[in-house]
Formats: C-alpha cells, sequence, structure tokens
C-alpha cells in the first residue's frame, strides 16, 4: 500500500510539473526582431469607408470666410476657430453611395479613398472656387476596433486619433493572457464590403512589414487559445494547482501511514 501513495504521489507531482511549464517560444512576442526586421519605412493610410463620420474643420487667416464650411464653429473678434466641445462636433456621414455632401461642394466621394487624399481634395477646391489659403483638417471620429478572444479585456475600443497598430490595440485589452495563441492572430477587415481574414504569428516580426500592422476602422482582432487550453477546456484552469494540493496530501498520508 505504501509503494502504491509513492508511485501515485510521484506520478501527480511530475504532471503538475509538466502543466504548469510553458514554453518560452509559445509567449514572447517579434522573438526574431533583432535579426529579421527590416528597417524599410512603414506605409500606412487610414482609408475611409462607408458609414464613417467624419470631422472636417476648415481654417484660414480670416475665420469669417471659411465659416459656411464649417459645423459648430464661431470665429471671435480676433478671428480665431472657437469649438465649444470637439467631442460634440456635427460629422460628415459617409452615405451608402460612399459620398459625404459638403457645404457649397456638393456631394464628394469619400469611401474607399485615403484620409490624406480626400483632405487633398476638399482643400484645393475650397482654395480653387472660394478661400485661397483654406486649410483642411479631417479625421475618422468613429474609429473603432473590437478584440476578442485570450485577452484580459476584450471589447470595442473608441480611438480619437486614425493611426493605431495592432499592438497597440492588443496593449489597450490589457495583452493577451498565458492561454492566448500568440503564433495564429486572426484580424477580420471589411474591404469594399468584403470580410478579409488575415492569420498573424506575434512570435515573429515579419507582421509589422504587413499591412495589417496598421489597422483600420472597424477591424477584429480575435486572438483564439492555445493547444493546452483547448485540450483543458472542460477543466478548470486552476487543475494544475488541485493537482500539487492533491500530491502534497498523498505525501502527508503516506508519511502518516509509517507512523
Amino acid at each position: 500500500m505504501k509503494n502504491v501513495l509513492i508511485k501515485s504521489s510521484l506520478i501527480l507531482i511530475f504532471i503538475a510539473l509538466v502543466t504548469s511549464c510553458v514554453s518560452k517560444d509559445k509567449i514572447l512576442y517579434v522573438q526574431d526582431i533583432d535579426s529579421a526586421l527590416t528597417e524599410r519605412e512603414l506605409n500606412y493610410e487610414s482609408i475611409i469607408k462607408k458609414d464613417d463620420i467624419l470631422r472636417i474643420i476648415v481654417t484660414s487667416e480670416n475665420m469669417k470666410l471659411v465659416q459656411p464650411f464649417n459645423q459648430v464653429v464661431n470665429p471671435t473678434a480676433n478671428n480665431d476657430l472657437t469649438i465649444a466641445s470637439q467631442n460634440k462636433l456635427l460629422g460628415y456621414l459617409v452615405n451608402n453611395e460612399g459620398n459625404i455632401s459638403f457645404p457649397l461642394l456638393g456631394d464628394i466621394k469619400a469611401a474607399g479613398i485615403s484620409r490624406k487624399d480626400l483632405t487633398d481634395t476638399i482643400q484645393n477646391r475650397l482654395r480653387a472656387e472660394y478661400v485661397k489659403d483654406a486649410t483642411v483638417d479631417l479625421r475618422v471620429v468613429n474609429f473603432k476596433i473590437t478584440v476578442l478572444g485570450e485577452v484580459t479585456r476584450p471589447g470595442n475600443y473608441n480611438f480619437d486619433y486614425n493611426r493605431i497598430t495592432l499592438l497597440q490595440a492588443i496593449g489597450m485589452a490589457g495583452d493577451l493572457t498565458i492561454y492566448g495563441n500568440r503564433k495564429n492572430i486572426t484580424v477580420l477587415r471589411d474591404v469594399d464590403g468584403v470580410q478579409k481574414v488575415h492569420k498573424l504569428d506575434l512570435t515573429k516580426s515579419d507582421f509589422i512589414d504587413s499591412e495589417y500592422y496598421y489597422l483600420q476602422q472597424n477591424d477584429v482582432i480575435i486572438v483564439e487559445p492555445n493547444n493546452a487550453q483547448v485540450q483543458a477546456a472542460g477543466f478548470n484552469r486552476n487543475a494544475s494547482l488541485y493537482v500539487s494540493v492533491a500530491s502534497v496530501l498523498l505525501s502527508l498520508i503516506v508519511i502518516l501511514s509509517r507512523n
């Protein structure tokens, strides 16, 4: 009986040690960054999509001249632009045809165009037709990313800025849990009404050079559980702790049975 208890105790201790160990190459990010990452410039363009809400502010040395092109702005005696609250600014909705309706300029194609190109288009038309020194600031105000799966805080995240990387979004979600599969991250992206799916390996640095390193509005990031978590889906995540406790109890029984 004593031999059986001893063997059982040793087996449980061995299982606890094996299940509590995680290989380093499965949890470290960009492990080859020193040798594989290139130094070329990363290309980033924020592409406008249907249902985006655009905040467009037009400024000039004489703010009275551009007042017809601004929403919720009030020129002061010093021709300064005053805004009660940036969050209260009205926006231009990109409709189902992919257009926005801009004061005096009429319908302007927006969907499928980069934020920079649309800014240049509006600015150039205003300068040519109305105000020679008009300057346009254009931003997407409903920039939202969704992070799901094995992260600390899954959910929707809204950003005031339009330049967000995959790693920054994961950081906002509290990072991957120890059970997240870092080698098979899924990014869902709407491209001209078609849902695209792309897989990324965060343990290698090549994803930094991909078009999915910088996120687009409404991207969805899905972190799947690793194999160990899938296999243990029917068990409590603290199973290894319970095994360790059981092994200690068995050891105590062995010791007490000798007396």
